[in-house]
């Protein structure tokens, strides 16, 4: 026998110093809806939780806070107002995001995108206008015709010249 003697004496079990003890910790669950295949929703939807859509949407989409991911199987007929939009299925509308725009390489977007960031992957569909701006400011500001002040300044400076 190879064991001390000292070892066949004693049968309590040996403490392993390698041993996994896991802290248990409690989290959240990610707040997000999800708009089944089979759905079809007609009308407005608004909320301030994430959107997942793999079902059918006509009308207006509002989640100003929050993430809207259209699925592979999604179809939305709708304009869309997010934070940030992920298109993996099918849109035909306008999209206003304050943050980001991602259109996968499965996606089509059928309809204008004013966003601060946009990302098209190779294979993706986009018929449209695309509106990128500064971060800090929102669509309206930017959409003001800034030229034409300046041309109704310049006409004023010229008719004070011409009188003079």
């Amino acid at each position: 026998m190879l064991q001390s003697s000292d070892y066949s004496k004693s049968n309590a079990p040996v403490p392993n110093p390698n041993t996994f003890n896991p802290v248990k910790t409690v989290t959240a669950p990610v707040d997000q809806a999800t708009i089944g295949r089979t759905l079809v929703i007609k009308g407005e939807i608004s909320g301030s939780e994430a959107l997942y859509i793999d079902g059918r949407i006509e009308g207006k989409i509002t989640m100003p806070e929050s993430r809207v991911t259209i699925g592979r199987n999604g179809k939305v007929d709708a304009s869309i107002t997010a934070r940030e939009v992920v298109v993996m299925g099918k849109v035909t509308g306008n999209i206003e995001c304050s943050d980001r725009v991602d259109i996968r390489s499965e996606g089509s977007v059928h309809g204008d995108i004013s966003t601060v960031r946009i990302s098209v992957e190779d294979g993706a569909a986009l018929k449209g206008g695309i509106q990128v701006r500064s971060e800090g400011k929102p669509a309206q500001a930017q959409a003001q015709p800034q030229p034409q002040v300046k041309q109704a300044e310049l006409a004023k400076a010229m008719a004070a010249t011409a009188n003079a």
